[in-house]
């Protein structure tokens, strides 16, 4: 299974390609033979051909969102609204462990990993 520092709801912006410099939410990640492709909300619309089927769909053309490769897109840091890259530290709050993601650039606490007592 590949990682990916990345999560489905990250704002992220398109570093490269044909959309470049376009911003939008993840709405999925697609793992599929050793790659990792994300789709962005509102970036790589592309058209569909719908066959119409009696009672079931109505047929014509509709735009989708298509899937663009995950090194194509960088997180927007939360604080400058720039690209940066993603990291993680553990910090220690009394008796409590966090391992949370952050930005690279600003130093901004992105969200929590998970907590242990």
């Amino acid at each position: 299974m590949v990682k990916t520092k990345l999560k489905r709801g990250d704002t992220v912006i398109v570093i490269a390609g044909k959309e470049k410099g376009k911003t939008g939410k993840i709405k999925q990640i697609i793992r599929k033979n050793g790659k990792v492709r994300v789709v962005v909300e509102g970036v790589n619309i592309g058209k569909k051909h719908l066959k119409h089927i009696e009672g079931v769909q109505e047929g014509g053309i509709i735009e989708i969102e298509r899937p663009i490769d995950i090194s194509n897109v960088a997180l927007l840091d939360p604080k400058t609204g720039k690209p940066t890259k993603i990291g993680y530290k553990y910090i220690e709050e009394g008796n409590v462990i966090k391992k949370v993601r952050f930005a690279r650039k600003s130093g901004e606490i992105i969200d929590t990993v998970w907590e242990k007592n």
